[in-house]
């Protein structure tokens, strides 16, 4: 019988799953330990409206937990004993657990050490600390154009900055695919963003960082520099107990990843149903919906019901209000359905091998669980694009 949990980690994930467990019936002890001096609260407005000025602080908390969870802030695991069932905590307190839910997420890439003085955004202080310093500067330089990297230039652009990305890919295809990639990259040049393509690579010039110098030596000066470069999954606590590596923390088509331990969120890599290889998919609707799988998987074991991904994120940047369900693959053919992207505002659908694997919304108002059906319907023969 369980009775005892302990959830790791502070975020969506880790509320999620305290609260599926109470909603399926479970009555047994819940204790969440977060390593943040934070309550919990959501991160996307931390890229977008907290960052531009348009949300508050206060707006990206979470509701009050509920009064049977034990919450503790400010504690870090720093070990596990999967013999014993125990999560080892900083200062030797050891924590039993019948199940253990692992969501310690990921932090955030950086190029240098601390003294590098770089600027990220993956928690809510580090949203501050670039908000703060982009009220104060004239210039910034952002390594990395991808999802993150570019809602941070629309902001730093929009507050009246002059803004660089550096990247060794194209901006935003890897998230978007070509043709939305494309469009949204058009829009970022037409704000006046410069765009440094750096196939060697970069790294940091200066103690605190000044520059960022490419490949070929060039300097690109700013007030600020900013790493949007991906993220790492929070698994050293883990080493030693067998579970976890540097790519995340592999789960089974139930989110288990032992017996007695689940796992949801940025930390969890799985095996794609497109291929074999194992990957991440580190969105807010990703967290949500392994959260409650994880759940259910500790309450019910092999009865519970299986993962399925339907990939939900979106994205603010260049007045383009973008909402995307399913995943933009490699070789996808790109169909307007209804709009134009000339005009606008548009609906889209990615198809491979005649299926259709996304849709999206591009500044067009369309509830969630109808993007959803759109990502799964038949392309319309009207529009190609």
């Amino acid at each position: 019988m369980m009775r005892d949990v302990v959830i790791v980690g502070g975020s969506i994930a880790a509320v999620t799953a305290a609260d599926a467990l109470r909603q399926q019936g479970h009555d047994g002890p819940i204790t969440i330990v977060s390593d943040e001096r934070h309550a919990p609260y959501v991160r996307p407005p931390l890229s977008k409206g907290m960052l531009k000025g348009t949300e508050s602080v206060d707006s990206v908390f979470m509701a009050p937990l509920r009064a049977d969870l034990d919450f503790r802030p400010k504690t870090r695991a720093r070990g596990l004993d999967l013999g014993r069932r125990r999560v080892l905590l900083e200062g030797g307190e050891e924590l039993p657990y019948d199940g253990l839910v692992v969501a310690s997420g990921a932090r955030a890439r950086r190029l240098g050490p601390p003294e590098a003085g770089e600027l990220v955004v993956r928690d809510l202080d580090d949203a501050l600390r670039l908000r703060e310093s982009l009220t104060t500067a004239r210039s910034v330089v952002i390594v990395g154009g991808g999802f993150l990297g570019m809602e941070i230039a629309s902001t730093a652009r929009g507050l009246g900055l002059d803004v660089t990305v550096v990247d060794r890919d194209p901006p935003l295809v890897r998230q978007f695919g070509a043709f939305l990639a494309g469009h949204m990259t058009r829009a970022a040049l037409a704000a006046g963003v410069r765009l440094v393509h750096a196939p060697d690579g970069v790294r940091l010039a200066g103690t605190p960082a000044t520059a960022v110098l490419t490949g070929d030596g060039a300097p690109l000066e700013a007030d600020v520099i900013v790493t949007a470069a991906g993220d790492l999954p929070n698994v050293e606590w883990l080493a030693g107990s067998g579970l976890g590596g540097p790519g995340g923390l592999l789960v089974d088509e139930r989110c288990r990843v032992a017996p007695g331990v689940v796992a949801a969120g940025d930390v969890v890599t799985r095996v794609s149903d497109h291929t074999d290889l194992p990957r991440r998919s580190p969105h807010w609707g990703s967290a949500i919906d392994q959260a409650r799988a994880a759940a259910l998987a500790l309450l019910k074991g092999d009865e519970a019901p299986e993962y399925r991904p339907s990939p939900y994120y979106w994205t603010e940047q260049w007045g383009l209000d973008i909402k995307i369900c399913g995943r933009i693959l490699p070789g996808c053919e790109t169909h307007v359905v209804t709009g134009s992207m000339e005009e606008g505002s548009a609906l889209l659908q990615w198809t491979r091998d005649g299926a259709t694997v996304a849709a999206a919304t591009v500044n067009h108002r369309m509830p969630v669980v109808k993007l959803r059906k759109l990502a799964a319907a038949p392309v319309p023969e009207r529009t190609t694009g």
